[in-house]
């Protein structure tokens, strides 16, 4: 079984590149959808999940960083 990559393993670089591209592919999503029937249907509300896993993480890192 592999392991479950989670927001805690990845550093902080790689956690604002994660919710940059999260937010572009967003931003795609919903113009796409207003063409044409999407094929996941559920994928936006994925997408802002992970944006919102990432925020959270970043917020809890400064937190962490000025006790």
């Amino acid at each position: 079984m592999a392991k479950k990559n989670t927001m805690t393993t990845v550093t902080d670089q790689e956690l604002a590149k994660l919710l940059v591209e999260a937010r572009v592919q967003l931003h795609a999503e919903r113009f796409a959808a207003a063409g044409a029937r999407p094929k996941d249907p559920n994928s936006p509300k994925k997408l802002r999940a992970t944006i919102a896993r990432a925020l959270t993480e970043q917020r809890a890192r400064m937190l962490r960083g000025t006790n």
